[in-house]
């Protein structure tokens, strides 16, 4: 009966891992006419959820976080009245050939 409990105790900690929420790379932009309290209150809902803000751009309005899914969510259907672009950050790379 103690090899039960103990299965049982072991399932319920794997569910509890698997629950984590991942954290992506994303990079949050707005309009240039939007003002500065609606990015504040997204970079301030990402960092409440456990999120970081890693850089603030100056050419555009907006910034790069790593952030979990589910907040990313949130700000995403909010952000949406106000034309907030969401999209995960990545590597771009540009090759050339001299093939014709």
């Amino acid at each position: 009966m103690r090899f039960f409990a103990t299965i049982a105790a072991a399932l319920a900690v794997a569910q509890g891992v698997s629950a984590v929420d991942i954290q992506k790379s994303i990079i949050v932009s707005f309009p240039s006419d939007t003002t500065d309290d609606i990015v504040n209150r997204a970079k301030d809902d990402i960092q409440k959820a456990g999120g970081l803000i890693t850089h603030e751009y100056q050419l555009i309005k907006g910034f790069a976080a790593k952030a979990p899914q589910k907040i990313i969510e949130t700000v995403s259907a909010w952000g949406a009245e106000f034309h907030a672009v969401i999209e995960e950050d990545q590597v771009v790379e540009i090759s050339t050939s001299n093939e014709i």
